[in-house]
């Protein structure tokens, strides 16, 4: 029997240095590569469940259905593209301007190979959730009036010419990076490029029927709530998980996170509360996603007290864009991805090059002596909004060719997208 025991534990000994042996020799760390496996898993909610709940509630009842199908769709497609060849145009290769398809559907790339210490296919899946959200973003602009297979192709079409290469611009190695541009979990790949989207495509497909002459009530302010109360959670995962490691650098990211997204959602309901005299539900929510947004480009480089100035402007911001500046411009962006995410987007990325602590990350902002950081920020905001601009308008009437166009009928959108396009309700009152 006591041999039976010592045998047992000898080669539970030999069976656990032999692995702790083979992630060393492949240069894989367990703990990094834990925390993003779990970083990954919250980033996928925040798609088909955090912000597909966001939006629905947002919009009318006859359209929530469709809405939620709209977000869910570009989870689906991203998750595809992203696999199938978006990965190798946007991080192989060293090009400065798109990479190459060498690991196109993942070829080239085993389950031993590394990026930093995280296997290089965990890297893959936990940038795939980044491109699936940013296309899904965009889906807020032009929702409750636009044809769902249009939809399908754009998203194709966008994340293969738009996304990828902008991607590889910051993140890949591409020009941009090598300006010394920053952008720590986003700021320019995913909210201005979706905020920029979408109220290009806003402009293009046009207004919703009876646009500011009928209320439009949302479905549920409650559901709205609970799908920013997710997207909240998931952003600790999109944040700190873009330490790719767990050190010091991703808990502070966790805490600029948090602080900028709560003192943003404070900022936006006093606001509120002054102006209108109520402090509504979708108001302090708005502000909170605003902040986060906001906060995203930076999480990685500012201290506490950066993330403070941060939030506290993206939800003045943000506040305005949506309050003020789109009903002076009179435009219908549907669920307000330019006045959240490309306002707060464009705030975010310059503030990080005024903040940046060089204490925390290595870089160092304007207000730390960084002046050329900030240089760089602008450019790099300014060369991605035009590029954005012109090949979503490209890219936009192609679908529309292939389509047969990007808007639902006059009579459909009367009715109701849930109904005509899908044959269903989302709840049978």
């Amino acid at each position: 029997m006591k041999k039976k025991l010592l045998l047992t534990a000898y080669l539970l000994l030999t069976t656990f240095f032999v692995s702790g042996n083979l992630f060393a020799s492949t240069g894989m760390d367990k703990a990094d590569s834990a925390w993003l496996i779990v970083a990954t898993a919250l980033v996928m909610f925040m798609t088909p469940a955090g912000l597909a709940l966001f939006y629905g509630g947002m919009v009318r009842n006859k359209n929530l259905l469709n809405t939620y199908a709209m977000v869910f769709i570009s989870y689906v497609i991203g998750s595809l593209i992203w696999m199938f060849w978006g990965y190798s145009l946007a991080f192989s290769g060293n090009g400065s301007i798109i990479g190459n398809l060498r690991n196109a559907f993942l070829s080239g790339i085993g389950i031993n190979d590394v990026t930093g210490t995280i296997p290089t296919l965990l890297f893959a899946v936990f940038q795939m959730t980044f491109a699936a959200i940013t296309i899904a973003l965009v889906a807020g602009s032009i929702i409750e009036r636009t044809k769902f297979s249009w939809w399908i192709i754009f998203s194709i079409l966008w994340l293969t010419f738009v996304y990828s290469p902008v991607a590889h611009w910051v993140w890949g190695g591409g020009f941009l990076s090598k300006l010394g541009v920053i952008d720590f979990a986003g700021g320019i790949v995913v909210h201005i490029t979706a905020g920029i989207t979408g109220i290009t495509l806003a402009l293009l497909i046009g207004k919703r029927k009876n646009y500011m002459k009928e209320p439009f009530f949302p479905s549920s302010v409650l559901l709205t709530a609970l799908g920013a109360a997710l997207l909240w959670f998931g952003w600790f995962g999109f944040n700190a998980g873009s330490a790719l490691a767990i050190n010091g650098v991703a808990v502070n990211a966790f805490i600029t996170t948090n602080t900028s997204g709560a003192i943003a959602a404070l900022t936006w309901m006093l606001l509120e509360w002054i102006s209108e005299g109520k402090p509504t539900l979708l108001g302090l929510v708005s502000g909170a996603i605003g902040g986060l947004a906001a906060i995203t480009p930076a999480s990685g480089y500012v201290n506490f007290w950066g993330a403070l100035i941060i939030g506290l402007f993206a939800g003045i911001f943000g506040f305005y864009a949506v309050t003020w500046l789109k009903v002076k411009l009179g435009y219908d962006d549907s669920l307000d991805v330019f006045g959240v995410h490309g306002i707060d987007g464009i705030w975010g990325t310059l503030a990080a090059g005024l903040f940046a602590d060089p204490s925390i990350n290595g870089k160092a902002g304007l207000f730390y002596g960084g002046g050329k950081l900030f240089v760089n920020q602008l450019i790099g905001i300014v060369v991605v909004i035009i590029f954005v601009v012109v090949l979503t308008v490209v890219l936009a009437y192609l679908s529309r060719i292939l389509t047969a166009g990007w808007r639902v009928s006059e009579e459909i959108e009367i009715e109701g997208l849930d109904q005509a396009f899908h044959g269903e309700k989302s709840f049978d009152l």
